[in-house]
């Protein structure tokens, strides 16, 4: 007989596979979906909480993914470099910011941020980009300013940033999406893992379910990076579908927020 307690590990389980399988698809939506599914599924109290422990989550998580696009060779090693030492300093300013502001605040303004990122994706859906972009002298001041402010946004939030990270490198650089999602993972990991560092410090970090959410999401990761190649050779389809994905979380995370102020 399953017992509440047995089911509810079982719920942050399919909850984490559920993350993972998002940021191996997209390479974002890691933490995106981890705060709300930990505060109103799981039934974490404390956004704070909520925040560092999947910061945790979604960092690990984000290491496994990154090790299958990089057997498939999608990664822009230089180019993920690059952005991810530059957000790293964004990242600690952001999440000190981020730990002054009331948690029901935070969840409602990081929702509005989704849904500037999801029109931007749909605007260029159709931009397959340059499969031998990389990282040079004449783009790489863009692509230092664009980590830095995505690692402010992410510590602040305390995301993985993928959802910022991906259109960012794409933007910069004028990489294809696959090459992005799989570039992203290196930045994801980085700016997950100064977020963590700082919450940790505070005391915001739940190991327990920061372990059951990692466990379920090595799984849900495999599965997500080998649908993202797979939506890759249709133009436009894995950046509707990364659209597509913030626009319900974010209808969801303001509706939760506005009814509770």
């Amino acid at each position: 007989m399953l017992t509440p307690h047995i089911l509810h590990i079982a719920l942050e389980i399919a909850s984490g596979a559920t993350v993972g399988f998002t940021l191996g698809l997209v390479g974002g939506g890691g933490s995106i979906l981890a705060v709300p599914l930990m505060v109103y599924l799981v039934g974490v109290p404390n956004a704070h909480v909520a925040i560092g422990t999947s910061a945790l989550s979604v960092s690990i998580n984000a290491l496994v993914g990154l090790a299958q696009h990089a057997r498939n060779k999608t990664v822009k090693w230089r180019c993920a470099g690059i952005f991810a030492f530059c957000g790293v300093g964004g990242a600690f300013l952001g999440a000190s910011l981020g730990k002054a502001v009331d948690g029901r605040h935070l969840l409602l303004l990081f929702a509005i941020l989704m849904i500037g990122v999801g029109v931007l994706m749909i605007r260029g859906r159709h931009n397959t980009g340059c499969p031998g972009a990389s990282c040079n002298r004449e783009n790489a001041p863009k692509v230092m300013a664009c980590g830095f402010g995505t690692g402010v946004l992410s510590g602040f939030f305390g995301i993985g940033g993928g959802f910022l990270i991906v259109p960012g490198l794409m933007a910069s650089t004028s990489m294809p999406i696959l090459n992005a999602v799989g570039t992203s993972l290196v930045a994801v990991a980085a700016f997950g893992f100064s977020t963590t560092f700082s919450y940790m410090l505070s005391g915001y970090v739940d190991w327990q379910l920061a372990g059951l959410f990692i466990l379920g999401g090595a799984v849900g990761c495999s599965i997500g990076t080998r649908a993202s190649r797979t939506l890759s050779g249709s133009a436009g389809r894995l950046s509707t579908v990364f659209a597509s994905l913030i626009f319900v979380v974010a209808a969801y995370m303001i509706w939760q927020s506005v009814r509770q102020l």
